[in-house]
């Protein structure tokens, strides 16, 4: 099992970041690469506080002008918190996907999804490679 940072941010490969905020909570959200390809986001939907999220099931649902997509858990956990902000005002994810733009905070009862993640590094491998599939 890998060491864990609080602040520290790994990637999924469904375009969500996770950031450690202590031993137990983390907190998710989109990256500039998913906002920035979908577009102007106009419509958010999320769990309740208390839900379980299955890592790779989905859990909620963004809608914005270059279309929907469902949001994968990257982690398992029970969500603890939700960005009314972001519900109210979706567009704050394109502003600021990082501080404002947050999507949930959970506590995972496992840090070893965590751990799974990809580093910024390799996520960044991993975008140059989807891009070239794409063309």
């Amino acid at each position: 099992m890998g060491v864990r940072t609080i602040g520290e941010i790994l990637f999924s490969r469904d375009h969500l970041w996770v950031r450690m905020d202590d031993d137990i909570r983390a907190t998710l959200g989109v990256t500039d690469y998913f906002q920035e390809k979908m577009g102007e986001i106009y419509s958010l939907r999320l769990p309740e506080e208390g839900e379980e999220l299955i890592k790779e099931e989905a859990f909620g649902i963004l809608e914005a002008k270059n279309g929907r997509r469902e949001l994968t858990a990257p982690i398992s956990g029970e969500v603890v918190e939700i960005n009314y902000e972001a519900l109210e005002v979706p567009e704050i994810i394109n502003d600021d996907p990082w501080i404002e733009g947050w999507l949930i905070k959970l506590e995972m009862p496992a840090g070893q999804e965590f751990d799974d993640l990809l580093t910024e590094e390799e996520y960044e491998d991993y975008l140059s490679e989807e891009e070239l599939e794409e063309e």
